[in-house]
């Protein structure tokens, strides 16, 4: 057992994997949640927004030795099911490859599944209802309130904030501008999300294709559904706030349904509790969170997104999460015993990336909305669905960030970019390009 002392604040996903990933290496481990135990608490629907696990998340599970448990939770998804106004279907895969899919899995099912393998380890406590208050950056102390109204106070040798994009720790940091210079930024969208359900079917059947991400692109507005293992989908309509479809305006039940009969027509004979639903659940905003630095003195760091907060059109906010923790551990494995290298390398190496995710994930909240269903996108990626069966050695953009985890974030948005513009530019300029010629345009592309 290793004397270091590792306070984690925040349990969620990726508090917790790291907490359990630390005292697997064997230090003292104590993990701090402002929230209850999740497992005791009841379920309250509405901002859940399931989760695409990919590769990145996938070699993260698999390095504390929980992959192919998770799998078991998890529903592949092949591609997305694109939703016409007149009811026309079709099926835009993810890969060309065979075998690459997403995992839509259950954000609360994960993170209880990480609680109970972290409670098997003597070193590591886990504290619930205790809100971390601030953190002083040179001592690695932390101040505490519990839900009873009583503070404590906890040193250790390296405190790390996995708190979300509300991040106490974040905010210590932030009242440091003058020997930190930390600059932050925080990007609203002007969309926001509400959560509905499509039932199981009576029978427990899936009411819609199972293995898909459903996706009604309708340009400025979008509605997404991810499918769940009791036969349910998680619905999320990404909508404005103001105008014709927005949450604002949508204001009754009449204007609801009437708005479901225009838009999502096809949708409403699988959303029997569609108004009352609707009703129920809040607005949720989407944001973007940037911020440098990442670590303070030797002493303190932040991750997940606590470091950079991401909107979900990746479906890579968890992966880059998981891969902060794999990543961590590594410069562990690395300079194991220098705290103050650790987290500078850690730093060092995660920092653009996690601009990058942040970015791209903003960019395809476009393509997911319009993109789709535009008929040079479609041409696009077919080929770029062919090149990928014919030669497996080539990843479209997409599939650089979701099925290649050797490959950073940043760098996958710079090639995959140079890619996108290439071989649109191909499908604009040439009636039916030759797989040759897509292939000579992309290998030139370095």
């Amino acid at each position: 057992m290793k004397k270091d002392k590792v306070l984690i604040v925040g349990a969620g996903l990726c508090g917790t994997l790291l907490a359990l990933r630390m005292a697997q290496r064997g230090y003292n481990v104590e993990l701090r949640e402002k929230r209850g135990d999740i497992r005791a608490a009841e379920f309250v629907g509405g901002r859940s927004i399931n989760l695409a696990l990919s590769d990145r998340g996938l070699k993260s599970l698999r390095m504390v030795g929980m992959e192919d448990q998770i799998l078991e939770e998890c529903i592949p998804m092949n591609g997305r099911m694109i939703h016409g106004v007149d009811g026309a279907l079709r099926l835009s895969n993810y890969s060309g490859r065979t075998g690459e899919y997403i995992n839509s899995v259950s954000r609360g099912g994960l993170n209880v599944a990480l609680l109970e393998k972290a409670d098997e380890f003597d070193n590591l406590t886990v504290k619930f209802d205790s809100s971390c208050l601030n953190v002083d950056l040179e001592t690695g102390t932390a101040h505490f309130k519990n839900l009873d109204g009583t503070t404590e106070i906890v040193t250790a040798d390296v405190v790390i904030g996995t708190d979300g994009a509300g991040s106490s720790v974040r905010r210590s940091m932030m009242g440091r501008t003058t020997d930190l210079l930390f600059n932050y930024s925080q990007d609203f969208l002007r969309t926001g999300y509400k959560e509905l359900e499509i039932p199981a079917a009576e029978n427990g059947d899936f009411r819609i294709e199972k293995n898909a991400l459903h996706i009604w692109p309708r340009g400025h507005f979008m509605m997404i559904a991810l499918p769940n293992l009791d036969g349910s989908f998680t619905v999320t309509m990404f909508h404005p706030y103001e105008g014709e479809a927005g949450f604002n305006t949508l204001n009754t039940p009449e204007k609801v349904q009437a708005f479901f009969e225009k838009y999502y027509p096809d949708s409403l004979e699988h959303l029997p509790n569609l108004v009352e639903t609707y009703f129920e659940n809040p607005v949720g905003p989407l944001g973007t969170i940037k911020c440098y630095p990442w670590q303070a003195f030797g002493k303190v760091v932040i991750m997940g997104d606590a470091a950079h907060a991401v909107v979900p059109f990746y479906g890579q906010g968890m992966n880059a999460s998981f891969e902060d923790v794999r990543i961590f551990d590594e410069m562990v494995d690395a300079h194991e015993g220098d705290w103050a290298t650790i987290l500078d390398k850690f730093q060092e190496s995660r920092v653009e990336n996690g601009n990058a995710i942040g970015d791209l994930a903003k960019q395809n909240e476009y393509e997911m909305r319009e993109k789709v269903a535009d008929p040079m996108f479609i041409k696009k990626r077919g080929l770029e669905m062919r090149l990928e069966q014919e030669y497996p050695t080539y990843y479209s953009k997409y599939s650089l960030v979701t099925f290649n985890g050797n490959i950073p974030y940043s760098e996958a948005m710079r090639l995959g970019k140079l890619q996108d513009e290439a071989l649109l530019e191909l499908c604009e300029n040439v009636a039916e390009p030759s797989l040759e010629e897509a292939l000579a345009i992309v290998s030139a592309i370095k």
